[in-house]
């Protein structure tokens, strides 16, 4: 059945493909053979630039499986756009009013670039979200904590960015930063090639930095994945909990992707429940598994509601949260769109952002 589902996939990318790069073959003259072959032979490269990346790794260097996995990954969005634009200006052709091919071309080119420059420049943008949460239980005292997950440090997220990173959070002046997974994008090769693991010395936060895993710390190897944090300052909890210095308890649970991982209930077995807890799980699903255990906050990513409308009405209508906060019961639930990104630099109708939240009691 899977490969079944991976043939149709593939059917329909090469499709799509087609269609989009065909109004580029039918500009070029039957007599110019050799630029309609390079065309097909660039359309090819482009299509499936993402392949040696998956397949030969080993064999590349970081500075081209970089390219090459930007390029991929960037396509994918690209060509949602393409075939949308290209539909609807066929439409427009074949109903309304026709116009020369190379017209047709030369305005989704336009709409193309103008969008995913806008989409890359909304990417940069990090959105400063700030929630004042008082819960109804007892609380030594105030805090701040700021929350980014989705970091997906890796061959196009490292050093330059992570910097950028740690200065705009660190003017929060926060007691705690919390990482609800996907610190690392597919591979950990590119986090020892930038020496990323000294960065997050560079966090200003007294009470620590804390995280769980992720699913994309499962796609990396998590045997490669914990060795990696291992070496930074972060404290990764999983299907574990630690008291910060009596203040709440702090639960980091394994991600949904360990089919094994423990129960909440068996995580929180030996928790005061009258003491404030905070959780952190990275898949926003079973919400109500956190009201029922008496959980005062739970911090969630991975969707990145999609990052591009239109997959952002998919996450939508997959999640009861994609994005933003939600309280059920007395258990406030904030999913974030991520501070990073997966492939493609673009975000458009969504948002990268960190997370302030400013806690009290009532």
């Amino acid at each position: 059945m899977k490969l079944i589902r991976f043939f149709l996939l593939l059917v329909i990318y090469i499709g799509a493909n087609y269609y989009v790069f065909s109004h580029f073959y039918n500009l070029v003259p039957i007599r110019y053979s050799v630029i309609y072959i390079l065309l097909v032979v660039l359309s090819i490269f482009i299509s499936f630039s993402i392949l040696p990346v998956l397949i030969i790794p080993k064999k590349l260097t970081i500075k081209s499986i970089t390219f090459l996995y930007t390029l991929g990954t960037s396509w994918i969005f690209i060509l949602i756009y393409a075939i949308l634009i290209f539909g609807i200006l066929d439409l427009v052709i074949y109903y309304l009013y026709p116009i020369p091919l190379w017209m047709n071309v030369g305005l989704a080119l336009i709409c193309l670039f103008s969008i995913f420059y806008c989409g890359n420049i909304n990417y940069k943008k990090k959105k400063r979200v700030e929630l004042n949460i008082a819960i109804n239980k007892p609380l030594k005292k105030n805090i701040k904590i700021v929350a980014i997950s989705d970091l997906h440090l890796g061959y196009t997220i490292n050093s330059k960015e992570l910097n950028e990173w740690i200065q705009l959070i660190n003017q929060e002046k926060a007691d705690i930063l919390l990482i609800p997974g996907d610190i690392i994008d597919n591979n950990v090769n590119p986090l020892y090639y930038y020496q990323l693991a000294p960065y997050f010395n560079k966090f200003h936060a007294p009470l620590g930095i804390y995280a769980c895993l992720g699913n994309h710390e499962y796609i990396s190897g998590i045997d490669s994945s914990i060795k990696f944090l291992e070496k930074t300052n972060v404290h990764l909890l999983r299907d574990s909990y630690v008291d910060i210095e009596g203040i709440f308890y702090l639960i980091g649970r394994d991600d949904k992707t360990n089919s094994h991982r423990k129960t909440l209930k068996e995580v929180i077995k030996n928790i005061d429940s009258s003491q404030p807890i905070i959780l952190l799980d990275h898949q926003p699903y079973g919400l109500e598994e956190s009201q029922k255990n008496g959980i005062d906050i739970q911090l969630s990513g991975h969707t990145h509601r999609g990052q591009v409308w239109p997959i952002s009405w998919i996450t939508d209508k997959l999640y009861e949260v994609s994005h933003g906060y939600k309280k059920k019961g007395n258990t406030n639930i904030y999913v974030s769109s991520g501070i990073g990104i997966w492939g493609g630099k673009f975000r458009i109708g969504t948002q990268s952002e960190y997370v302030v939240i400013n806690l009290s009691s009532i």
